[in-house]
């Protein structure tokens, strides 16, 4: 019973965190506009559920990174909270992860929706 009870735990301080990144990261909450456009264009277009596994791993992936950079961030911030250059630099690697996977995720829209958006046109 006690496992039981450290997993709901777990799982409630999690769930708090997801939404405090929610309610203060401005970057999240675009993320999430962005992940409800394109289930919605997923609907629209039936994506094959290899698509949609696809998607589905890459919206993942994205909001995991906007997660970990912010988590990075406040750690810094709660760390060095003086303007620092190494501080910085810690900052600003975690944000082109974020960057790398936006942009990967922009490719795999391009390559899933592309060709749907040029059947119809």
């Amino acid at each position: 019973m006690k496992d039981k009870r450290k997993s709901s735990i777990g799982f409630s301080y999690a769930w708090n965190g997801i939404k405090e990144i929610a309610k203060t990261e401005h970057n999240f909450r675009i993320h999430l506009v962005a992940t409800i456009l394109t289930t919605v264009a997923g609907f629209t277009f039936r994506l094959s559920n290899v698509e949609w596994a696809i998607i589905v791993l890459t919206i993942g992936l994205v909001l995991m990174a906007e997660v970990m950079n912010s988590a990075i961030e406040k750690m810094i911030d709660y760390l060095k909270p003086e303007i620092h250059p190494s501080a910085k630099i810690i900052k600003d690697i975690a944000a082109g992860a974020v960057l790398i996977t936006a942009v990967i995720a922009f490719i795999v829209a391009l390559i899933i929706f592309l060709p749907k958006l040029d059947s119809i046109f």
